[in-house]
């Protein structure tokens, strides 16, 4: 169901810029950070642990707060909750910049992956209801996703340049102007939001519970490798996080207004990709740790060698989203989805067969090209899939749902990963061949869960819903 503008209210067009805005701010937030991080060691006197939680911080918000967020633009308004978001967003990359101690700029990464939850489903729940189904909103949703790649490469590239200029604080500064900016234009440029809905509460409990027993889930992922995966706090944090996710279950099934409907999940389209998500994360997504490392630590290379490194697959995958998106014309996302993520299933492998044989960058820029393509053709399509057939009212909480396990499947699939990489070393963990085996072993190990991935796209089929309430099933269910 598409919302008609008003003639006092921003066209589509403008909306969707500051839309894209957000998921280029984003984007660029997870990989800025990476290049300041030795900086921000030196000059805060950060040990690797906390140099550690500058990165987890921002994750285990993120991650563990995604389904409040999208709660809260459902009930409170989407145009409220962008607003929010990027404030929040604003407000913590300014104090961040001026951290003097690690338990600050911590405590600042932590509030800017809250802004990032607040943020995040409301935008893609605007999308969803701004945009109807179909062409219009897979144009958007085109436009979204080349943000998102665009902010990727500009995160390292930007992050390079600011810290050997500038220094490492100006890697969260930079971000302050366009989020406050952004905040500024969306009460111009995105429709005002409709009354809050009759009878319905913000399910206190049930978010309690979600949120802090995603956040414990997504920290014993991100820690288990560092902790230990048998340690006394990693079983204790992993028990507790299953404890308040059983709660939550419990309670939501006894309330008379949820957070999450279950009835949700027998959606096909969001059932299908919260798997395609977290594969997503678990192959494409971990490239850009693994690469980075290789860069540096394998060619020498500066940290902003290794950002310019980083565009030519950005503009691969950003034809590679030009290319769903004429596709999607034509053809069903399954389709679209198999071929993205066999192509980058292949694109991996090339990777992992040439990094032996490589003593420079160019072996790997045909491996590199083909998974950059199947990245940009599966994200598109992956996001498509999670908004159809969902009611209106659970846009964003459906678009929560699809972006928590988008978290947890990165930060599993990077710690199984690096587990794997990890394995090949012998006794001399700097014995470089066995270092450069364990990356090999890493990216077959992406490959595979990119092929898994193949599978769910090949069992994706769409239902329609029988009514436009919150309360439907498919009616294939």
């Amino acid at each position: 169901m598409a919302i008609s503008l008003s003639p006092a209210q921003a066209t589509p067009r403008l909306a969707l810029a500051l839309l894209a805005m957000s998921q280029l701010i984003i984007a660029m937030d997870a990989t800025i950070i990476f290049v300041a991080l030795h900086e921000m060691g030196v000059q805060l006197h950060i040990n690797a642990q906390q140099l550690q939680w500058v990165v987890s911080g921002y994750t285990v918000a993120f991650g563990g707060c995604l389904l409040l967020g999208g709660r809260a633009a459902d009930l409170l308004g989407r145009r409220r909750m962008y607003r929010l978001g990027m404030l929040v967003f604003a407000l913590a990359s300014l104090i961040g910049g001026f951290s003097t101690n690690a338990g600050l700029l911590v405590a600042a990464r932590a509030a800017q992956g809250l802004g990032a939850a607040v943020l995040f489903p409301a935008t893609l729940a605007l999308i969803n209801t701004l945009y109807a189904e179909g062409a219009q909103r897979n144009r958007a949703l085109a436009i979204w996703s080349m943000a998102s790649a665009g902010g990727l490469a500009l995160g390292t590239l930007l992050g390079g340049v600011l810290t050997q200029l500038l220094g490492w604080a100006w890697v969260l500064w930079v971000l302050v102007p366009l989020a406050a900016g952004c905040a500024w234009l969306s009460g111009y440029w995105l429709p005002r939001d409709g009354a809050r809905p009759a009878a319905r509460s913000f399910d206190l409990w049930g978010c309690l519970s979600v949120t802090l027993g995603g956040s414990l889930l997504v920290t014993t992922l991100v820690q288990g490798p560092e902790w230990g995966w048998i340690a006394p706090a990693t079983l204790a944090c992993l028990g507790l996080s299953l404890v308040l996710l059983a709660a939550f279950v419990v309670i939501e099934k006894r309330s008379a207004d949820p957070l999450m409907h279950f009835a949700l999940l027998q959606v096909p389209g969001l059932r299908a990709s919260i798997g395609l998500t977290m594969l997503f994360m678990s192959s494409f997504g971990v490239q850009y740790y693994f690469l980075a490392l290789y860069y540096q630590d394998g060619y020498g290379w500066s940290p902003l060698q290794a950002g310019l490194a980083f565009l030519p697959p950005t503009l691969v995958c950003t034809f590679g989203i030009r290319i769903a998106e004429r596709m999607l014309m034509t053809r069903p996302p399954r389709q679209v989805l198999t071929w993205g993520l066999a192509g980058g299933a292949l694109g991996i492998a090339a990777v992992a067969v040439a990094l032996p044989h490589g003593a420079a960058y160019w072996p790997l820029l045909p491996g590199i090209v083909l998974l950059s393509l199947g990245q940009g053709m599966t994200w598109t399509a992956m996001w498509i899939v999670a908004g159809q057939g969902v009611p209106a009212a659970q846009q964003g909480v459906a678009s929560g749902m699809a972006a928590t396990a988008q978290q947890i499947g990165g930060a599993l699939g990077l710690a199984v990963l690096v587990m794997v990489a990890n394995a090949a070393r012998g006794t001399t963990a700097a014995d470089s061949a066995q270092a450069l085996q364990g990356l090999v072993n890493a990216q077959y190990g992406a490959a595979l869960f990119a092929l898994l991935g193949v599978v769910v796209a090949l069992r994706l089929r769409q239902a329609p819903l029988d009514c436009d309430s919150p309360h439907c099933l498919p009616s294939d269910a």
